[in-house]
């Protein structure tokens, strides 16, 4: 019995092909895992490698979060993905101006845009990130551009959905402009902590125009919740709080206010 031996043509052929196909049903999963930056529309084309290269009107895209923010500060935003394949999702979200910084593990800034670190599981038809904004110093208003990607992590991408988020504009304030009527109490505002950097004590003054459901949390810079400063209903007025880190490391924390729907974070450092 003879056996035959394959030409070279042939097996350059055979080889090609096998790579191609480790390729489409395995090395794209691992290619893709870690996320994917140069998709928003600041920054590229969406995710063209996905489906049939163009968006899908059925792939909802939406970020949720303050639309106005001071100069300057830090606020928390969520990015939501819906409809497609929705087993598993992925995103990038961009600013124009502005920074932005992972919330927790979950993501991560690569090239200046913040994407996914591996595909988020759906939970109730959707999936979501939140992320960290920070306004810039100067400037009227920012954009944060998004998209999403919606698949069904069988490792071949041609079944994947993606589309574009609505563009949401940030409307930038400066609290230098204006008179504020010394009668009149301050309208929702947190100021920035002091002593900062601290150690191992530091005050947290904010305000509100009139009565609501407060909370003033801590967070670590990983999105852990560390500490509840307040928590309940109060009266229009001003305030202040003490914040004891003696049994926390040293690093970067953040501290969020909510009164009703709106939210404003700041960041403060601790220093041993």
């Amino acid at each position: 019995m003879v056996v035959g031996h394959l030409s070279r043509p042939r097996f350059t052929h055979v080889v090609l092909f096998l790579a191609v196909s480790y390729f489409i049903f395995v090395g794209y999963d691992a290619l893709h895992s870690n996320g994917y930056v140069g998709a928003t529309k600041k920054n590229g084309d969406g995710c063209t490698c996905h489906g049939d290269h163009v968006p899908i009107d059925s792939v909802l895209v939406w970020v949720e979060g303050p639309d106005s923010v001071l100069l300057g500060d830090v606020a928390i935003y969520t990015v939501f993905i819906k409809g497609g394949p929705a087993v598993g999702g992925g995103f990038n979200v961009a600013a124009y101006t502005g920074t932005l910084s992972a919330f927790d593990s979950s993501s991560q800034v690569v090239a200046g845009e913040l994407t996914h670190v591996t595909p988020k599981l759906f939970g109730n038809d959707t999936v979501s990130w939140k992320f960290f904004y920070q306004a810039p110093s100067s400037g009227e208003s920012d954009t944060i551009f998004s998209v999403g990607n919606s698949v069904d992590l069988n490792g071949i991408p041609t079944n994947d959905q993606y589309n574009f988020g609505t563009n949401f504009v940030v409307h930038l304030k400066d609290t230098t402009t204006g008179v504020e009527d010394a009668s009149q109490p301050l309208s929702f505002q947190l100021s920035q902590n002091y002593p900062n950097p601290f150690n191992p004590v530091t005050r947290i003054e904010y305000s509100a125009a009139n009565t609501r459901y407060v909370t003033l949390k801590v967070f670590d810079i990983g999105g852990r919740e560390i500490a509840t400063l307040f928590r309940g209903i109060q009266p229009a007025g001003s305030y202040r709080v003490e914040f004891n880190a003696s049994n926390l490391p040293s690093g970067i924390y953040c501290y969020t206010l909510t009164q009703g729907n709106s939210s404003v974070t700041k960041k403060m450092l601790l220093i041993r």
